[in-house]
C-alpha cells in the first residue's frame, strides 16, 4: 500500500476551503469511443482527478483503460468500484467503499474481505469512503445493482445522521451520490447539512450535467464535485465544469 498522497490533497482541499474535480469514466462506456478526447480536455482544464469505476466492468476493459490513461496523462486514477472484482494495480488508489445508506451485508463489509488480501498487497492507496446513495428520481445502476434503498432525496436529516455515524466508525470521508444518469441530483441542503456535520471530506455525484449546478454544490459544502454521464455525452462540460467549480475555492 502505497502512501496516503492523495487523501492528504483530499484533507488539505477541506481544511483550506479549496474545492476539486473529478471526472469519472466508466470503462465499458468508452468502447463508443472518445476517451482520449476527455483526456486531452481533462487536461487542458485541469481536472483535478479521474475515478475510474462503474457497475458492470470487466478486468480487461478495465486494466486497458487505465493503462491507456496513464500513458498519456499525470492525473491521478482513482477507482471507484462497483464490486469487488474491479480492482487493478494499474490505478494510484482506490475508493474502498462502504455502502452505509443501504443494508446489504456485502456491501456493507462482504466484498472488502474479499478483497483486502489483493489490496493489502497492491500498490493501491486505500481510502475508505462511506458511500451514501441518494434518490436521484430513477431506478440508478447502482441501486438496482447494489439491491439497496436510497435515502429519499428530501430527507436531509437522515443522510446527516449517516454521515455522522460514517465519520465516528473512523471512515476517512463521505460520498453523497445520487447515481449515474439520474434525473434529481444531490440537493444543496443535504450536501450542506453533511457538510457542516462532518470533518472529514465530502465527494458528491450524480445527475450534476451543468456547471451552475456544480457550482452551487461546491458553495453548499462538498470538496469534490464528480461528473460522468454528462461528459460522456458532451466531454466540452469539462472545461465549463473545472472553471465553474475551482471558482468556489478561496482567493489565493
Amino acid at each position: 500500500m502505497t502512501d496516503n498522497n492523495i487523501y492528504t490533497d483530499f484533507s488539505a482541499a477541506k481544511l483550506s476551503g479549496s474545492k476539486r474535480f473529478a471526472v469519472l469514466i466508466d470503462p465499458d462506456k468508452m468502447r463508443l469511443g472518445n476517451m482520449q478526447n476527455i483526456i486531452e480536455k481533462s487536461l487542458e482544464a485541469g481536472v483535478d482527478y479521474f475515478f475510474i469505476g462503474g457497475s458492470l466492468v470487466v478486468n480487461d476493459m478495465l486494466d486497458h483503460v487505465l493503462k491507456s490513461i496513464k500513458e498519456l496523462c499525470p492525473i491521478p486514477l482513482i477507482l471507484f468500484p462497483g464490486n469487488s472484482f474491479q480492482l487493478s494495480y494499474r490505478a494510484d488508489a482506490i475508493l474502498f467503499l462502504s455502502l452505509i445508506s443501504g443494508r446489504n451485508p456485502e456491501l456493507l463489509i462482504g466484498n472488502h474481505v474479499v478483497a483486502a488480501p489483493f489490496l493489502k498487497i497492491s500498490p493501491l492507496e486505500i481510502i475508505s469512503t462511506g458511500y451514501i446513495l441518494v434518490h436521484g428520481g430513477i431506478m440508478t445502476s447502482v441501486q438496482y445493482m447494489s439491491n439497496t434503498y436510497p435515502i429519499p432525496s428530501n430527507k436531509d436529516d437522515i443522510a446527516l445522521c449517516t454521515a455522522v455515524a460514517g465519520e465516528m466508525l473512523g471512515l476517512k470521508q463521505i460520498y453523497l451520490d445520487a447515481g449515474s444518469g439520474a434525473s434529481i441530483p444531490v440537493s444543496e441542503s443535504m450536501i450542506s447539512a453533511v457538510s457542516s456535520s462532518i470533518s472529514i471530506p465530502l465527494i458528491v455525484g450524480g445527475g450534476i450535467s451543468t456547471p451552475e449546478k456544480a457550482a452551487a454544490n461546491a458553495r453548499a459544502g462538498a470538496d469534490i464535485i464528480v461528473v460522468g454521464n454528462a461528459i460522456e455525452k458532451s466531454p466540452a462540460l469539462i472545461k465549463e465544469i473545472s472553471i465553474a467549480v475551482h471558482e468556489q475555492s478561496p482567493s489565493k
